[in-house]
């Protein structure tokens, strides 16, 4: 009998399998119930996650009194229907097919281990009697992907792998009959197809037709490792494949957040942690040695030597410790990293406010999210998100803006596919078109810059037309009279010419959001990067408030973070003027109770917020802050006018940098401290659904690296913090880290209820999660806001314009963001073989009128200037960029587009404005495209 306790009898089906009675729910199939009751069927179509289409009629079944066999992939039960799956014609009709099927897959490497050979098997078929097709070349034209179409059996998973799950559209079934065959958009070769190498065909494919590129060289893996990827704040959960020391390939896994899909980074971003520039002795820069040196990062050795650990700790925590009884607390400073687990934030923000003596402590959120997470805390008293990404399956309208999942969020971005595909109306609201405006129901290209006077005009639109909540306003908000008196002056026929989006539009837009039953909005950093980052964050909450969008599944409100522990670290307390929690520093009361959790007097901790990443920078130029620790950042790279940056952290006396690699800021470092890989450490990541989840240790660092857990413990000693209790780090630390995390949760209420045990057993838990036993909760908000009151609060917002707009000397706008096989500052993705193969060289994305204007073709070196930099790369044509705009990624090492953004703050949430700076692009010259090539 089954196990349907969770479904009334009435709506179970009751039928006989193979001489059993047995029972189903509504819309089963035949082979998911023979699954369930561990009856076997062969099946090769069909595939967890992707619709069965019943086209390899490998699981075949006979039913009593039907003339022909079932599909049971696809054939449902009826009540009293008699199935068999093993009776004579049945099986006999599974075996010919596999045989068929078999006589058609070539004995070759990466056809070794295929489900068709699995198949035959367990169903004692020889060896095909059967002639084998024709061989056909392979496509190996794509870096990550194998293409060998004389193993394709035409099963179609690929195809439904990318059209259904993906939504990338790419694959299709072209021609008629025997010429049938799978092709990539127009019969093209898989490299020069629109493929976007996320390897969803890849792990679907049951043959080897599809396969990883590097396959027919791939051993057998003799471990396996369930852990995350390192990359996005999606989470994706995913398996490392091992054999001996190395990571072979990657799956994916069924995580609460990608349920097995992965992006062309989670899936071929791994080799970069056995890439040949990996740091793996400590380093110490030569007597004599000028900060500023060009370095070969495969070359360190000319400009630092290598030392011990107790030289290099000794140096790096002594100087530091001597710099701070020198000239106080303030003059040290500290960037922890969005990329390292919960335990290694928590433990690093705790070493800066004990072992410094200040809050002077950042890490890239400041770059990222900080005016989301102002506006939400002041709006609602929560800095997180309200809804996971996937509520968006249950929306009927979904709002993009400032934001390019398909680039950044892959895999939620075919969460916003699927849910289109079922009817949901996806509205695109960004200055540049993206993938996603191709199945979007309206795509608002507003001008860069009026982002406030668009959102403004919505509200108007809301507000005049009474499409207002008005008892979610009366029972659960405060403050809307002067947000309603303030957009009355916003009327979407003023803000129409300023926005650009004409004012019909902008008021059915608003009629859409305010009155479908659910609707959702998820950003980006198009909305936080600004110098009115939290005015623009504060319209979408207004937004969501008025109209009672929020509080319930398929609503609310989601910036999409960025790194893939950013909302951890953030939690954790890497931010100056916020503990764990986000209890504020300033807050007497918050002082006494963290002194009590670390035992210290209240005394001791620093009552005055922190300095935030750009504002560290100036106090360096100012003589103020004189030493640093970063562990796992790169501000050379991400800062603002990153000439600047490199100029302040080169002038410190004390740099330490802990990385992975001689990074950009590691080259201009005292003391280089080799770290940990994400897949060298075990620890707890928080994605952007709040959902706290277990990576695990896949390998052992290289070399003398050591866990960055260690280093940071190792430091502390130096700084005269006694962290013995934590125990040893040795092996994959788990001891010490559960014990870091116990830590942790006593000190943030909104992850008490996670025990390491818990997370060790169940690998993901949603927070708030306060009390041991809670569920959880996905959906937060639903009866009231985490604030003093209970209530959310309006804020109104007025146009303030950029920083630094264009000019005639400076006449386009350049826009700055990331490419989707590359990640932040390219320190991992660019030493990963297939992702740097697939996208090697640096380029800016002009409109091809504007290319036309400079009189550059496609593939031309361009220089891009402004007032604080220049930089030369190769120019793309991207119909995609509106006309008067620039659009360059930051990873580009030997074009780093940091040095021309503008330092200009958010004078809120201190964000720089990197999505609005003056520029000009000239056609590069002979030099600066010799310069480049090399």
């Amino acid at each position: 009998m089954s196990d349907l306790s969770d479904l009334g009898a009435a709506s179970e089906i009751r039928f006989v399998l193979d001489g059993r009675e047995v029972g189903a729910r509504p819309g089963e199939t035949l082979l998911e119930v023979a699954d369930r009751e561990g009856v076997s069927i062969p099946r090769l179509c069909a595939k967890d996650g992707l619709e069965s289409v019943g086209n390899c009629r490998s699981c075949m079944v006979e039913i009593d009194g039907e003339r022909v066999l079932a599909a049971s992939c696809c054939r449902q039960p009826q009540p009293g229907m008699k199935v068999h799956s093993a009776s004579p014609r049945a099986r006999k009709a599974q075996q010919l097919v596999i045989e068929l099927l078999q006589s058609d897959l070539p004995e070759t490497s990466f056809t070794r281990h295929n489900e068709v050979d699995d198949w035959a098997g367990k169903l004692g078929v020889g060896k095909p009697r059967f002639a084998p097709r024709p061989a056909v070349a392979p496509d190996l034209s794509h870096a990550g992907i194998a293409v060998n179409m004389d193993a394709c059996i035409q099963c179609t998973r690929c195809l439904r792998a990318c059209r259904d799950a993906q939504g990338n559209d790419v694959i299709g079934l072209a021609f008629r009959g025997g010429h049938a065959q799978i092709v990539f958009d127009m019969d093209d070769a898989m490299g020069a197809s629109t493929c976007v190498g996320c390897g969803e065909c890849v792990q679907a494919c049951p043959t080897g037709a599809l396969s990883p590129a590097a396959g027919a060289a791939l051993p057998v893996p003799d471990r396996s490792v369930d852990s995350l990827c390192p990359y996005c704040g999606v989470g994706c959960q995913l398996t490392y494949h091992v054999k001996d020391e190395r990571i072979l390939f990657v799956e994916g896994r069924d995580g609460p957040a990608n349920h097995g899909r992965l992006c062309v980074k989670g899936r071929y971003g791994f080799d970069y942690v056995r890439h040949p520039q990996r740091l793996t002795r400590p380093l110490i820069r030569r007597a004599g040695m000028p900060k500023g040196t060009a370095v070969d990062p495969a070359h360190p050795l000319a400009v630092f030597r290598e030392a011990s650990w107790d030289e290099a700790l000794a140096l790096a925590g002594g100087t530091l410790a001597r710099l701070r009884d020198t000239h106080g607390p303030q003059a040290l400073a500290g960037f922890g990293s969005a990329k390292g687990s919960n335990e290694e934030a928590y433990l690093f923000q705790k070493l800066v406010r004990l072992g410094f003596g200040s809050n002077n402590v950042d890490h890239c959120t400041r770059l990222c999210h900080a005016s989301s997470v102002a506006a939400l805390l002041e709006g609602i008293g929560s800095g997180a998100v309200s809804n996971p990404v996937m509520d968006v399956l249950q929306a009927e309208v979904v709002i993009v803006i400032g934001a390019n999942p398909t680039v950044n969020h892959p895999v939620a971005a075919t969460w916003i596919k699927n849910a289109v595909e079922r009817g949901t109306r996806l509205i695109v609201m960004d200055p540049r078109r993206s993938e996603l405006a191709r199945i979007a129901h309206r795509t608002l290209l507003f001008k860069p810059d009026t982002d406030v006077a668009l959102l403004n005009a919505m509200m108007h639109t809301i507000v005049e037309e009474g499409l207002v909540d008005a008892a979610f306003i009366a029972e659960r908000t405060e403050g809307y009279a002067a947000l309603a008196e303030n957009v009355r002056g916003y009327s979407p026929e003023a803000m129409a010419p300023i926005c650009g989006i004409p004012a019909e539009t902008i008021r059915e837009t608003a009629r859409l959001y305010a009155r479908s039953r659910a609707s959702m909005i998820l950003w980006g950093m198009g909305i936080s990067q600004h110098v009115h980052g939290t005015d623009n964050a504060r319209c979408l909450i207004a937004l969501a408030l008025m109209t009672g969008q929020i509080g319930r599944p398929g609503t609310g409100l989601h910036p999409l973070r960025g790194q893939n522990n950013v909302q951890g670290a953030s939690d954790a307390g890497l931010i100056p003027m916020m503990y764990p929690d986000y209890q504020r520093v300033d807050d007497a009361v918050v002082r006494a109770r963290f002194a009590r959790a670390w035992g210290v007097p209240a005394a001791q901790l620093d009552a005055r917020p922190g300095l935030t990443v750009v504002e560290v920078m100036r106090a360096i130029d100012a003589g103020q802050v004189r030493g640093m620790y970063i562990m796992g950042e790169n501000p050379a790279m991400s800062d603002p006018d990153a000439d600047h940056a490199r100029h302040a952290l080169a002038s410190l006396e004390m740099l330490v940098v802990q990385d992975l690699f001689l990074t950009e800021t590691a080259a201009l470092a005292d003391v280089v401290l080799p770290a940990s890989a994400f897949a060298e450490k075990t620890g707890s990541f928080t994605n952007t659904d709040r959902t706290v989840q277990l990576g695990r240790q896949v390998l052992a660092p290289p070399g003398d690296a050591r866990p960055d857990l260690w280093i940071v413990i190792e430091m502390a000693r130096r700084l005269g913090l006694d962290w013995s209790h934590y125990g040893a780090v040795e092996g994959d630390g788990e001891a010490a880290v559960a014990r870091v995390f116990d830590e942790m949760r006593h000190t943030m209420p909104s992850i008490g209820g996670i025990t390491w045990a818990r997370l060790r057993a169940e690998h993901a838990v949603t927070y708030p999660c306060e009390a041991e036993g809670d569920p959880g909760e996905p959906v937060v908000f639903v009866d009231r806001f985490p604030t003093a009151s209970g209530r959310a609060r309006f804020v109104p917002a007025d146009i303030i314009p950029a920083d630094e707009r264009p000019d005639a000397e400076y006449p386009l706008v350049l826009i700055t963001g990331r490419q989707l096989e590359h990640w932040h500052t390219g320190s991992m993705t660019r030493r990963s073989g297939v992702l740097d193969a697939i996208e090697p060289d640096p380029v800016a994305m002009l409109h091809p009128l504007d290319l036309a204007a400079l009189g550059a073709a496609p593939g031309d070196a361009v220089t891009l200037q402004s007032r604080r930099g220049s930089v030369t790369l190769y120019a793309r044509a991207d119909d995609s960029s509106p006309r008067g705009t620039v659009f360059v990624a930051f990873c580009w090492f030997e074009a780093a587009i940091n040095k021309l953004t503008n330092p200009a703050l958010d004078p809120v949430a201190k964000i720089p404005e990197f999505k609005y700076c003056a520029v000009r692009v000239l056609k590069a010259g002979a030099s600066d495209r010799d310069s480049l090539a090399a």
